[in-house]
């Protein structure tokens, strides 16, 4: 592959595909299934009971 042909691909499907892994990762973090494993996540730097 020379470099015009893998740059020109980067700037059409690259981006395109980047754009749809972005919306996969950030749909999976807010479905309903994940609202525990999130919580706990948000609440997990208050367990700490050494320090008060």
């Amino acid at each position: 592959m020379s470099y015009e042909t893998f740059r020109h691909f980067a700037d059409s499907w690259g981006l395109l595909a980047m754009a749809l892994v972005y919306l996969a990762f950030t749909g999976w973090a807010f479905l309903p299934r994940n609202r525990g494993r999130n919580r706990d996540a948000a609440n997990m730097i208050f367990e700490d009971s050494d320090h008060g």
